[in-house]
């Protein structure tokens, strides 16, 4: 899914249609027998990203309000590791889960635009060439790949 400017969003929620038809020779080219397997849906959403690309988890106890998010494409084990940590933050139980480090941890803002912007262009285009490098060389993570992961702070 494209970045868009200034963080916006895409209230149609649909995928676009090259983005399908690549994944789908991707997926083809990883398992050929899937090749005869139509594929019904495909989803997009909107990704929270941290700066460090890390999970956080915070309570205020004042509020009441409690929040995890950051997942970064690992929510479906990440959800469940949180919630169990937010539960034992809202009994204000000291456990192995409390004492994570991801909990109340604080994250660097973003860079604010046109630097976000040109940055995630960038990453783009540094993940496509290492994408086309990959694929054509049969090799292990490009440098591409490397440089784009040290400019978005992975």
């Amino acid at each position: 899914m494209p970045y868009r400017f200034g963080s916006r969003t895409d209230r149609r929620g649909a995928t676009q249609a090259q983005t399908v038809a690549l994944l789908w020779r991707m997926l083809v080219k990883l398992f050929p027998a899937a090749v005869d397997v139509p594929v019904a849906h495909a989803w997009c959403g909107v990704l929270g990203v941290p700066r460090d690309w890390c999970s956080t988890v915070h309570l205020d106890h004042a509020s009441g309000l409690g929040w995890a998010g950051g997942y970064v494409g690992s929510g479906v084990t990440t959800t469940n590791l949180a919630g169990r940590t937010l539960r034992d933050l809202v009994l204000r139980r000291d456990t192995p889960l409390t004492r994570l480090p991801w909990v109340g941890r604080q994250v660097r803002q973003w860079e604010p635009e046109p630097l976000r912007w040109m940055g995630v262009q960038l990453i783009y285009a540094l993940f496509r060439a290492a994408d086309r490098h990959e694929n054509e060389r049969g090799t292990r993570t490009s440098a591409y790949a490397h440089l784009a992961n040290l400019i978005s702070g992975r």
